[in-house]
C-alpha cells in the first residue's frame, strides 16, 4: 500500500512539474488592450509644445563608431538643441548640437563656431528626427507589434506600467541609421497611469557585427514653446 501511495505521489509531482515547465515556456498571447494605450501616449507627445529627450547606451563595443548619447529639447518643426556624444576611432567626442529640419550643426571643443555636419557619417541620427511626429520617437509607439503586459515597475515613488513588444528594423533605422533593417528589435515601454510615456528600452543589432545593444530613451513634455533657429 505504501508503495502504491508513493508511486501515486511521485506521478502527481512529475505531472505538476512538467505542466509548470510547459506553461513557463509558452509565450504570452498578444494583449489587444495595449495598442490604444500606446496610441494615446503618442498623441500626448505629438500634442506637446516641447519635448525633452535623452537617448543613450551605456557603452559601445570596441571598434564601433556610433552614438553614445543625445540629450536636449526640441519642437515638432522639427528642431533640436542639446548635446551629443559619439564614439569614433576609439575616442569619445562631445558636441553642442543644433538641428533644424534636415540640417545639423555641431560645435566641438576643437571649433569655436557651429559647423554643418553629416551625422550619418558618425552612424548617429539627425537629432531633430527624434522629435518629429512622423519617423520619430512617437512613431515607435504605434508601430510596435506583438504587445504583451510587462507588469508594474517603479521609478521612485511612481508606479509605471511596462509594455513589451517588437519593432521592425526599418523603423529603428530612422533613429539610429546603422540599425539592421532586416532584423526585429525588442522594445519595452513604461507608461504612467494616464498613459504618458516615461521611457523605452530598445534592444537589437544597431551596428554591424557587434551583437545586440540596448538604447534607452527618456522623454518628458512641456506646454511651454521653445524657439530653435540656425546658429
Amino acid at each position: 500500500m505504501r508503495t502504491r501511495l508513493f508511486a501515486l505521489a511521485l506521478a502527481t509531482t512529475l505531472t505538476l512539474t512538467l505542466s509548470g515547465c510547459s506553461g513557463a515556456d509558452k509565450p504570452k498571447a498578444e494583449d489587444k488592450t495595449l495598442a490604444p494605450r500606446l496610441a494615446k501616449a503618442k498623441a500626448t507627445l505629438d500634442d506637446a509644445e516641447t519635448l525633452t529627450v535623452a537617448l543613450a547606451t551605456k557603452s559601445l563595443p570596441t571598434g564601433v563608431t556610433g552614438l553614445l548619447s543625445a540629450t536636449g529639447e526640441g519642437n515638432h518643426s522639427p528642431a533640436f538643441k542639446g548635446k551629443v556624444k559619439v564614439i569614433a576611432g576609439g575616442a569619445s567626442l562631445g558636441a553642442d548640437v543644433v538641428a533644424v529640419g534636415r540640417t545639423v550643426y555641431a560645435k566641438t571643443g576643437f571649433s569655436p563656431v557651429f559647423l554643418e555636419i553629416d551625422p550619418a557619417s558618425l552612424k548617429a541620427p539627425n537629432p531633430a528626427t527624434l522629435i518629429a511626429t512622423s519617423g520619430g520617437i512617437s512613431d515607435l509607439l504605434i508601430k510596435s507589434t506583438k504587445l504583451t503586459d510587462g507588469g508594474k515597475t517603479r521609478d521612485g515613488s511612481t508606479v509605471l506600467a511596462s509594455i513589451k513588444g517588437q519593432l521592425p528594423g526599418g523603423i529603428v533605422k530612422s533613429l539610429v541609421p546603422s540599425a539592421d533593417q532586416t532584423k526585429t528589435f525588442t522594445v519595452t515601454y513604461r507608461l504612467t497611469n494616464d498613459d504618458q510615456l516615461r521611457d523605452a528600452e530598445i534592444n537589437g543589432p544597431f551596428y554591424p557585427n557587434s551583437g545586440n545593444i540596448t538604447y534607452t530613451i527618456k522623454v518628458s513634455t512641456s506646454d511651454t514653446p521653445v524657439t530653435i533657429t540656425k546658429p
